[in-house]
């Protein structure tokens, strides 16, 4: 008969491969049953779309088997709870995270959009803020450019904005609240303020990452959000040429600034080679190659991935319908990897920070 004591010590020599301890210190085994000679228990992974999935699972099987007995019949269930910050003020938001480039026309929204249904498409609760107040794309990219959030009234007098909810995660917009035929001229502190209403006056309900599509550039609006609401980290967008890499580096240089202080979770390199629909094997670096790579390696950051010149990606955002959404789209399972990597990348970050 195997004891509970023998299971935690066999798999205390399992190690959770990012945060570098092992699966029973981390608390991360759950639920031990042992039946005769049938053994279940729960890993419960810090998001549920970890990219290390099954080979945690296969370590757990291969150490119950090396350190008790190849005979014991291993149901290993794999759950998740999402991690968040220590000292994180908002009790129903577990992580933020914000998506930005240091210029415009790299495919930020488009990232944003893909990474946020990528990550509810894992199990994960689910939110997205566009935050572009000048050029506000994500009513597009969801066919919602006609919709209007319904707003009620609290006993105590203040206004409550449901998001709108769509391909399973909840959305809000200023496209939503404005004319999408004329331009927003407004100075920084009335868009900061529209910012901080779609945080504030919204009814997001229970969420384990709401992702934040930013403006281009490091004006008002990043300031704002940065210093007023506790942000997980940032996911960089940027293309291969020389003038967008240099942009990104003063986004990644204002994060990193002492009075914003926001961990950068990656590099994401859009654009990165093109492949024709007829030739599906070939790629073609038309605007340079590596040079996010070289980015993320220079601020000893994660490289998140290449997303590919594909016309497939542009037409679904077009057509309200995102290419993530495609299972039949390689393109989908490139966002996927994405979403996972970041992810991955929030847990690291929770992992590592202070307590208090």
């Amino acid at each position: 008969m195997i004891t509970k004591e023998q299971v935690l010590s066999a798999l205390s020599h399992v190690e959770e491969p990012d945060l570098k301890k092992d699966l029973v210190t981390l608390n991360m085994i759950e639920d031990i049953i042992i039946e005769g000679n049938h053994l279940t228990f729960s890993v419960v992974l810090t998001t549920p779309a970890c990219p290390l999935k099954a080979l945690i699972e296969n370590a757990c099987r291969n150490a119950i088997g090396h350190f008790i007995s190849k005979e014991i019949v291993v149901d290993v269930k794999m759950t998740s709870r999402v991690t968040t910050q220590k000292n994180q003020p908002l009790s129903n938001i577990r992580n933020i995270i914000v998506v930005a480039s240091g210029k415009g026309g790299v495919g930020k929204s488009t990232v944003s959009t893909n990474l946020a249904l990528g990550l509810a498409k894992s199990g994960a609760r689910v939110g997205l803020i566009d935050a572009d107040i000048y050029g506000p794309s994500i009513p597009i990219m969801f066919g919602l450019e006609t919709a209007r959030p319904n707003a009620t009234q609290t006993p105590e007098g203040k206004t409550r904005i449901e998001p709108i909810e769509k391909y399973g995660i909840k959305l809000l917009s200023i496209g939503f609240f404005t004319d999408p035929n004329q331009p927003i001229p407004w100075r920084g502190p009335m868009a900061s303020n529209a910012i901080k209403q779609l945080f504030n006056d919204a009814d997001w309900g229970e969420l384990d990452y709401l992702v934040v599509d930013l403006p281009p550039g490091t004006g008002d609006i990043h300031i704002t959000l940065t210093q007023t609401y506790p942000v997980a980290g940032a996911v960089i967008v940027t293309t291969p040429q020389n003038v967008a890499l240099s942009d990104a580096k003063k986004g990644i240089g204002m994060f990193l600034m002492e009075a914003i202080n926001v961990p950068i979770l990656g590099i994401v390199e859009n654009m990165s080679y093109f492949t024709p629909a007829e030739l599906p094997d070939n790629k073609y670096y038309i605007f340079g190659e590596g040079g996010g790579r070289k980015l993320a390696e220079m601020y000893h950051t994660a490289f998140l991935g290449e997303i590919p010149l594909v016309k497939s990606i542009s037409d679904a955002g077009d057509s309200g319908s995102p290419v993530i959404l495609d299972e039949h789209n390689p393109m989908s399972a490139a966002f996927l990897d994405l979403a996972e990597r970041v992810a991955q990348q929030v847990s690291i970050v929770n992992a590592k920070a202070p307590a208090e």
